[in-house]
């Protein structure tokens, strides 16, 4: 009888995993190295097939998981941060790769199957991990979902707004944190106590059932999970843990990645932009330090075309960029991806590549110069769209696209996927999968041809008002994640609460959260908002005073000096009332690294509060020098382990934000 034992080891955890012939692949104990605890507890109700290290349906008839009797050892690779088994059974073969890292407490699995069969094959119900996982006696857990911040009882289905689940123990501040890269609609994660308990990271199998036909001799490979250790009020903590990875991890250009200021047209333009209104606000916006100028939609004669509006711009875009340019900053254009003109030639020489929807009629979509045909991306459409915008690309030396409009799933109530027949995907539910996949496919060209470009995915082309997850992430650089109104003091705490609920989850520099305008006062509220995240402001410029063009030059640039000297994306810590920032209450946050530098911001609202008691897990010795960067003033010198207490910091003004440095004794 074959049996492989193998020991997955970092400083923060060890993984053990065994194969036997009939029993399979199997993980035997997974330990917390840091507190000797075995997260992986004996199975309930004789129920062996819930410790699975992964599962899938074969053409909705055959099961095969990792305990099948059939499955056969083919060979393995182990090296000090990954192992990569090889296994077959039923002429397919299925290799399971799981890596862990030095400095994150993190193990991270992906498979990849490979089909040897004759015939093509469907897969479905595919589940990529699943574990019974715990820190203690049920009573003891509590169990957080959308992104990891909301309470919920212990059996749910997390779903498109649940990237991340987050369990502790309550009485010890032990948990874990589970990560589905699945993007978009396509994730699952179950957690239960009332049946067996543990975790299940998956693909969906009902709302918006993953299908993905595997031709023979093709490879389809999953998206990744990944497992987290934590240890609150240490530095293990989530909010230090999380962020570090993701930054490091899971961002396309890891964690040397900076966001650039952006400015963008879009509110209180909408499509109403022109040569001249542009050519009066470069200026402005290359004097207040903004790094790229982006044209929103209207610039486009039609969507799916380069073509200028010449209407607006009559000598095109060229003198625009010139401008851009010699005020210091790059351009950036806005596309929709998927959304075309009726005229368009995509949509005249090619209607059978359109979308066609529930009623077998080719889909329309609302857009703000009106309805729209959708064409679907997983037919050569792709291939078009792609060499589309990287000829605008190379045309204006573009340093970002923002790529909007629908695709898979329409954020304003229209049906999800593509009922046309031809198309590269056989059913309904398959072109769910791939038109993310064909979106991944867009961008990656898109980067290979040019390294430096960011490229934004919009929450309306990812499917849902506010989303974003790691397969997004894996396919861009940052998400215009939501359109808030700034229309009042409302506008910033509506953003900042989608920042807060969204800050364990999701690196801090991907999310671009629209439309804070610079020109609406308080303007020092807007700019403490926006470097919560990657700064982004919209708004007329030439309402702005010359007095508030310096004061925001000076702020922008001692960001930017800030962020490159402190890696601030390794921790973020919601303060105050970050669950509900309201009017009554302060709220704010800390990006800090993990030798505790960085910046605290405080939002006063309408509370006669006069100081707030901040608490954050800082380590080490030393002593904190706390500087006011809107006064220039020392606000107070504090022992580094006085924040694991509290420290008490003045609330005098609406806003204020706290550069924090260690000295160096």
């Amino acid at each position: 009888m074959t049996r492989q034992e193998w020991h997955l080891v970092s400083p923060f955890m060890q993984r053990d995993v065994a194969f036997e012939d009939g029993r399979g692949l199997r993980t035997d104990r997974w330990t917390n190295r840091s507190t000797g605890t075995n997260l992986l507890q004996p199975l309930k109700h004789g129920a062996p097939e819930w410790n699975m290290e992964f599962s899938f349906v074969i053409d909705g008839r055959t099961t095969l998981s990792s305990s099948s009797p059939d499955l056969q050892l083919v060979s393995s690779r182990h090296r000090d941060d990954s192992l990569t088994v090889l296994l077959e059974a039923q002429g397919v073969t299925i290799e399971v790769t799981y890596t862990v890292y030095d400095r994150h407490p993190v193990l991270r699995k992906g498979l990849t199957i490979h089909n040897r069969r004759q015939e093509p094959i469907v897969l479905t119900h595919l589940i990529v991990e699943s574990l019974e996982l715990c820190v203690g006696h049920p009573d003891e857990q509590a169990l957080f979902t959308f992104y990891g911040v909301q309470p919920r009882e212990m059996f749910v289905s997390g779903r498109v707004d649940d990237p991340v689940v987050y369990q502790r123990n309550v009485r010890t501040g032990e948990g874990f944190v589970a990560m589905n890269e699945v993007p978009g609609i396509m994730k699952r994660i179950d957690t239960s106590w009332t049946w067996q308990g543990g975790i299940q990271l998956m693909y969906d199998t009902d709302v918006f059932p993953f299908e993905r036909r595997v031709a023979p001799n093709e490879t389809f490979t999953t998206a990744h999970v990944g497992i987290a250790f934590t240890q609150e009020g240490t530095e293990s903590a989530p909010q230090r843990v999380i962020p570090a990875y993701t930054s490091d991890i899971l961002h396309p250009k890891g964690s040397r990645f900076q966001a650039p200021w952006i400015y963008n047209t879009w509110e209180h333009f909408f499509r109403d932009i022109d040569h001249t209104t542009i050519a009066s606000m470069i200026p402005l916006a290359g004097r207040m330090g903004f790094d790229i100028f982006t044209l929103d939609d209207g610039w486009q004669a039609m969507m799916g075309s380069n073509d200028v509006r010449a209407s607006h711009f009559p000598d095109g875009l060229d003198d625009i960029q010139r401008m851009v340019e010699e005020n210091g900053m790059r351009l950036g254009l806005w596309f929709a991806l998927a959304v075309v003109d009726a005229e368009d030639p995509p949509v005249r020489e090619h209607p059978e590549w359109m979308c066609w929807d529930g009623r077998l009629q080719p889909r329309q979509t609302l857009t703000m110069s009106g309805s729209a045909p959708v064409m679907c991306l997983a037919t050569p459409y792709r291939d078009v769209v792609t060499e589309q915008i990287a000829q605008a690309v190379r045309m204006y030396d573009l340093a970002y696209v923002k790529l909007d409009l629908t695709t898979v799933f329409n954020a304003y109530g229209e049906g999800p996927g593509c009922f046309a027949p031809g198309h590269e995907h056989a059913s309904w539910a398959e072109s769910l999968i791939r038109s993310y996949e064909s979106i991944h496919a867009i961008t990656a060209s898109l980067h290979a041809q040019f390294p430096e470009l960011l490229i934004d995915l919009t929450f309306e082309l990812w499917g849902q008002k506010h989303v974003i997850d790691y397969g997004l992430l894996a396919s861009g650089d940052l998400d215009w994640l939501s359109n808030v109104h700034d229309l009042g003091a409302a506008g910033p705490r509506q953003a900042r609460t989608l920042l807060y609920h969204r800050s364990l989850a999701i690196p801090a520099d991907t999310m671009l959260i629209g439309n804070l305008r610079a020109d609406i006062e308080p303007i020092a509220e807007r700019f403490a908002t926006a470097i919560g995240s990657a700064p982004l402001l919209l708004g007329d410029l030439r309402q702005l005073s010359p007095d508030q063009v310096s004061w925001y030059r000076a702020k922008i640039d001692w960001f930017k000096d800030l962020r490159r000297e402190i890696p601030i994306q390794q921790s973020f810590f919601p303060l105050g009332a970050w669950m509900h920032p309201n009017a009554a209450q302060w709220d704010g946050y800390a990006r800090l690294s993990h030798d505790g530098e960085g910046m605290i911001v405080l939002f006063r609202n309408a509370c006669r509060d006069r100081e707030a008691s901040v608490s954050i897990p800082m380590f080490g010795s030393g002593r904190c020098v706390l500087t006011s960067v809107m006064t220039g003033t020392l606000l107070a010198t504090v022992p580094a382990e006085d924040f694991q207490q509290g420290v008490t910091l003045p609330l005098v003004d609406d806003v204020e934000i706290i550069e924090v440095r260690r000295t160096r004794d």
